[in-house]
């Protein structure tokens, strides 16, 4: 099976996102980690502006979700031209069997 350079860019935006999901999940725990340890309330804790500590890893987790639903938006318009493109491929190649009946019968009576 040979695979195209779309589908190779598609396989490395899903490797993205699947190595920030890794990343923003082990950032997560290690922050709830510390909130607890520190019985610190989730408002405080979370907020940058009231927690210079872990200020950077809390910006960190912020630009991880949206480099997380950057590529997924790039996934799912790469979905959509696929599937736009399969439909395109298909209505030529089907089978008579596979067409409505509709169709089959213009092609009989020249409609």
């Amino acid at each position: 099976m040979e695979v195209s350079a779309s589908d190779r860019e598609l396989i490395a935006v899903m490797r993205q996102y699947f190595a920030a999901k890794a990343e923003l999940e082990s950032l997560k725990e290690q922050l709830e980690a510390a909130r607890q340890a520190a019985g610190e309330a989730i408002g405080v804790f979370y907020d940058p502006r009231q927690n210079a500590a872990y200020a950077a890893d809390l910006q960190r987790s912020h630009h991880l979700r949206g480099e997380m639903a950057s590529l997924m938006q790039r996934a799912e318009a790469w979905g959509r031209a696929a599937s736009a493109a399969d439909r395109h491929g298909r209505s030529e190649a089907e089978p008579e069997e596979w067409q409505s009946f509709e169709r089959r019968a213009d092609a009989l009576f020249g409609a």
